[in-house]
């Protein structure tokens, strides 16, 4: 009983060794989220700007839409701006903005230099919606069919490959399936 105890380091290291080379072979930018295939986070928020009153995700319910987090401070969000850009040319889908964690003046004003591809421009300074959408940062994009249902996350910035490959066809099939 006792020679087999002489090997139980050399076990342990393995079993280490092999789940530290599991996690190099993951790509980070894939981290799971609890909400795929659950209704969405319901909230209400204060538009960008103040003036334009305020969202109600429940005005969303019958259509396909997007939910980009991003802020000004954000530099992958700048790389992936001409992409949403594009997507808001491509397809008739309400692209929802969530301004996280970020001054609204200066949200504006990137806005203004940059272009608004937001069919709806939202204010979460706080970070209280991300944080209910389960947001680890920006940026983070969602796509969310006709019954509310989360149906993919997006971390990272939205690049011209991300758009072909996933976003534009789940929102192609998401528009063709009836509301349930």
């Amino acid at each position: 009983m006792g020679s087999w105890l002489k090997f139980l380091p050399l076990a342990l290291f393995l079993g280490v060794a092999g789940f530290l080379l599991k996690g190099l072979s993951l790509d980070p930018g894939e981290l799971p989220s609890a909400l795929i295939g659950k209704p969405s986070p319901q909230f209400t928020s204060a538009r960008l700007p103040a003036s334009a009153g305020e969202f109600d995700s429940q005005s969303m319910k019958g259509e396909v839409w997007v939910l980009n987090v991003w802020a000004s401070w954000c530099g992958p969000c700048v790389e992936e701006h001409p992409y949403l850009k594009q997507l808001a040319a491509q397809r008739d889908v309400p692209l929802v903005g969530l301004n996280y964690k970020d001054d609204a003046n200066n949200a504006l004003s990137w806005l203004s230099q940059l272009g608004n591809p937001f069919t709806h421009l939202l204010d979460d300074n706080r970070g209280d919606v991300g944080l209910d959408w389960g947001v680890y940062g920006v940026p983070e994009t969602f796509v969310i069919d006709r019954s509310g249902t989360v149906r993919y996350k997006h971390v990272g910035p939205v690049l011209a490959g991300d758009l072909e490959k996933y976003i534009l066809p789940i929102i192609d099939q998401l528009q063709k399936e009836p509301l349930t």
